[in-house]
């Protein structure tokens, strides 16, 4: 059993003025297209052994930016994401385990109402007190996905044949939690 130094047992709340949900995505086969949601709320159980900690969040899929407004109205429609009918992208946490020095957290990933499991790869950044006396730990978490399994299937060809956007979807989250009293 695995006990990480100044994180305490209890519930932490993910603090979304302090965190980023973001991906990338490889774009024209040439560079990368990156994105975020601006809307998440997230909950980790600290168990008293890591190993018992449990871990849930959400996110709202209309508030996606990429900083191209059309583009995000384009990426909310039913060729991507299909906001309206699926608003919410869901993570549940099924284990947490030390591994190499790192912590993964296995857990279901859900998106346009399907659900696979993911592995998130955690670096724990470490405990503190703010200037406000509120316990505060930072994290940075990443997983790839691929968008075609959960039904993410718009694109189009390019003059060269090849497809605009790829499979391979990183997602990175860069969290702050408080301990809530």
């Amino acid at each position: 059993m695995t006990a990480i130094e100044g994180l305490q047992p209890g519930t932490w709340t993910i603090d979304p003025a302090h965190s980023e949900v973001a991906f990338v995505i490889r774009h024209l086969a040439i560079s990368k297209v990156r994105g975020a949601f601006e809307r998440f709320e997230g909950t980790i159980q600290v168990g008293e052994q890591l190993e018992d900690t449990t871990v849930s969040a959400t996110v709202d899929v209309a508030s996606i930016t990429t900083k191209q407004a059309q583009r995000d109205e384009h990426l909310r429609n039913s060729d991507y994401f299909a906001a309206d009918r699926y608003p919410q992208i869901a993570f549940v946490s099924k284990s947490v385990r030390v591994d190499d020095g790192g912590i993964v957290v296995l857990g279901d990933f859900t998106m346009r109402g399907v659900t696979k499991e993911v592995e998130l790869e955690v670096e724990f950044g470490g405990v503190t007190v703010d200037g406000f006396g509120n316990t505060k730990a930072g994290f940075e978490a990443e997983t790839k996905i691929s968008r075609k399994e959960f039904g993410v299937s718009g694109n189009a060809p390019t003059e060269a044949g090849g497809l605009a956007l790829g499979d391979e979807v990183r997602i990175l989250i860069d969290g702050q939690a408080a301990l809530q009293a």
